[in-house]
């Protein structure tokens, strides 16, 4: 009695699938790509998307009013004085200082940017004070 194993291809070129078989594959096919874009494929949805360009809005606008911030605390005449006035403060309370100054306000606003005034701070900090200045500051 000889058995009959068939070949590879012909098993292939045999099988038939079913409807309901054809079905769930795609099914399957579906979920797999959603799994591999959400995770790795950097997939978002609506609301994440606007969240996180709301966040990098928001982010610009902050690092714009910081640059016009230390132009204008650059052009006060009392530049100096101020500098000195400003790094004597603890680092946590220097935001407020910046915004009591006015400095972080854009012009044709009446409050300032969200998180203008810690950024602006933080940079003046990292600043010397003025050479010609300094001297008349320490007398």
């Amino acid at each position: 009695m000889a058995t009959s194993n068939p070949s590879f291809m012909r098993r292939v070129e045999d099988f038939k699938p079913s409807k309901t078989m054809l079905f769930w594959f795609g099914a399957a096919c579906a979920v797999a790509t959603m799994i591999v874009g959400f995770s790795w494929g950097g997939w978002v949805t609506g609301g994440t998307a606007t969240q996180l360009s709301s966040a990098a809005a928001d982010g610009a606008r902050a690092n714009l009013a910081a640059a016009y911030c230390v132009t204008q605390f650059k052009s006060d005449p009392a530049e100096a004085t101020q500098l000195i006035s400003l790094n004597k403060i603890d680092r946590w309370e220097r935001a407020s200082f910046i915004t009591k100054g006015g400095w972080a306000t854009l012009p044709g606003t009446k409050d300032p940017v969200s998180g203008a005034a810690e950024l602006c701070s933080q940079q003046l900090a990292d600043m010397s004070v003025p050479a010609a200045d300094a001297g008349t500051v320490s007398k």
